[in-house]
């Protein structure tokens, strides 16, 4: 049994002031990341304050049609909500394919996008590993790297970021809205979780204390089309091996006029492909035209000896993805 304290904030600031004030402080919310880590020794808060219970759990319109989620919303009620399914398809279709409907009932928003790693090694407290304990190495180089980083690693750390929702919202955009002893600010998704470099203990740029209390979503671009697909070993309850969100707009001619496109599963963030849409964007949408931009993002990809059929499979992925935004049912194009 590992002995911690527990507070139950009444309000946002309380929560701050609390965590604020103690570097062995956590935030609790849904917990089913953070609980499994406690229970494998991973984590060892010795205070937790439970946020669950704040008025954080709205979904509400912005003006000009964008969208915002606070932070404690569950999973299963961001993929259900009608403004969610018809305007960011992409979003709904990647948390239904990450977990089971019993977790994406507990699973929140905010803590959706501070998951940690699936690493093995960084599970197992009786192996070295950089990111549980900076400077003891990272047991994944020269191990077992089968779901690990092809773009972005370092010497220092080749794991891989786990959420669907994150890598949906990093192709749509997506600003963090945080609070901290200093007030509120917004961060966007693209920046929000870090590299691993020489510091991989490090999953965000979150400062302690900071709590993040909703997500933003732009509105989509007229006429765009939007969808996520997930590759993995089985059929669910897997991470992703390779995964993409992807949104296109093209005019009637077939000229591709916007593109976003994220990729999961393949760095130690959300990767936003900037390469492959700079290449999409005002090419006619052809297969010609998609697998240039695959090749053109996965050009500096680094495999390691276990896991070079990313590259290929990102490649197939990627393509089959944005083929499917210009078919003329995008949602029945791609099965979970």
């Amino acid at each position: 049994m590992i002995p911690f304290e527990y507070f139950r904030a009444d309000t946002i600031e309380d929560a701050v002031t609390a965590v604020s004030a103690r570097p062995d402080a956590a935030y609790l919310a849904g917990g089913t990341n953070l609980v499994d880590h406690m229970k494998l020794g991973v984590a060892g808060p010795t205070l937790l304050v439970d946020i669950g219970h704040l008025a954080l759990d709205r979904i509400t319109e912005l003006p000009g049609g964008g969208l915002r989620i606070e932070a404690g919303v569950s999973n299963t009620d961001v993929a259900a909500h009608p403004l969610v399914r018809t305007r960011y398809p992409a979003l709904t279709r990647a948390l239904l394919s990450g977990a089971s409907g019993q977790l994406r009932n507990l699973a929140t928003t905010g803590g959706n996008l501070l998951q940690r790693t699936r690493c093995v090694y960084f599970q197992d407290i009786t192996t070295p590993c950089n990111k549980r304990e900076p400077g003891s190495g990272c047991s994944a180089i020269g191990g077992y790297v089968r779901y690990h980083a092809i773009l972005g690693a370092s010497e220092h750390c080749v794991a891989v970021h786990p959420s669907d929702m994150a890598v949906a919202m990093a192709a749509l955009d997506a600003q963090v809205v945080v609070v901290g002893a200093d007030g509120e600010t917004r961060i966007p998704l693209v920046d929000f979780h870090r590299l691993p470099g020489d510091r991989p203990d490090r999953d965000t740029v979150l400062e302690h204390g900071q709590l993040i209390t909703a997500v933003e979503l732009p509105a989509p671009p007229d006429g765009a089309r939007s969808t996520y697909r997930k590759v993995r070993d089985r059929a669910s309850y897997a991470f992703a091996l390779v995964s993409v969100a992807a949104e296109l707009g093209y005019l009637d001619a077939g000229e591709i006029t916007s593109a976003r496109v994220a990729f999961g599963g393949l760095a130690h963030k959300p990767w936003r492909a900037r390469a492959a849409e700079s290449r999409l964007i005002g090419s006619p949408a052809t297969e010609e035209t998609f697998t240039a931009a695959a090749e053109a993002e996965l050009a500096d990809a680094q495999p390691l000896a276990g896991n070079d059929f990313k590259v290929e499979l990102a490649r197939r992925t990627l393509v089959a993805t944005l083929r499917s935004l210009t078919e003329p049912d995008p949602t029945e194009q791609v099965r979970e």
